[in-house]
Formats: C-alpha cells, sequence, structure tokens
C-alpha cells in the first residue's frame, strides 16, 4: 500500500464563493475528514460540537467539529469536518467520499465513482 493524496475544494455551502483548494491524506480508514481551522475560519465556517478522536498509539485528542461542502472534479457533497488545530494534518475520510460517492481503488491509489446501491420492497 502506499499513500494517495487528493486536492478537493472546499466551501461552506453548495453556493459559496469563498473556495480553498486543500491537498488532503486520502484515508478510507478515518471516519471524518480533517481540514486545518485556518482554513475554515478564512471560510467562515464555525464549529458546533466538540469530539473525543483516537490516534494509531491510542492517544485521545479532543476536536471541534463542523460541516463543510467538499468538491472533487466536479461533483460535490456536504460532510463533517474536524476542525484541525497545529500539527493535524488535512485528512479525507470516509464520511466525504461517501457524500461525493466515491470510493479509493488501493491497487491504483485513485478514486473512482463508487457502486450505489439500496434496496427496494418488491410489490
Amino acid at each position: 500500500m502506499g499513500i494517495t493524496t487528493a486536492i478537493l475544494k472546499v466551501k461552506e455551502h453548495r453556493k459559496s464563493e469563498k473556495i480553498a483548494e486543500v491537498n488532503f491524506l486520502v484515508d478510507s480508514g478515518a471516519i471524518y475528514s480533517l481540514v486545518p481551522g485556518k482554513i475554515l475560519d478564512e471560510l467562515g465556517i464555525e464549529p458546533y460540537r466538540e469530539m473525543t478522536f483516537s490516534l494509531a498509539d491510542g492517544t485521545a485528542l479532543k476536536r471541534r467539529v463542523c460541516s463543510a461542502y467538499f468538491e472533487f472534479e466536479g461533483e460535490g457533497g456536504p460532510a463533517p469536518v474536524v476542525y484541525g488545530e497545529e500539527g493535524d494534518e488535512p485528512l479525507l475520510g470516509a464520511t466525504t467520499l461517501e457524500s461525493l460517492g466515491l470510493v479509493l481503488n488501493p491497487f491504483t491509489r485513485t478514486l473512482h465513482p463508487m457502486r450505489m446501491l439500496m434496496a427496494r420492497l418488491k410489490k
């Protein structure tokens, strides 16, 4: 396995004109994405809650969480985002990938549209 990065546009909501392009480390094992707080502040995105997260070594960290709108290659969607603090790196997690309808191909280390599934009762 290798490291996968992707540049996505981040903004407050779909119609926002203020946009930041962020280079993310793609981690399909992470639940939420993380954007540096400085960028979120510039976009006018404010945290609305605090959550506890665990690092790989078991260390617990508290971080604020907010919502943002993400775009990748013309497709977009909203997702929760961790308000990054000093030393935190931008991270693209599973919730954002799913919101955008994307899946990480671990062999080619590229993002692709996911096969969208739903259930339907037979009549």
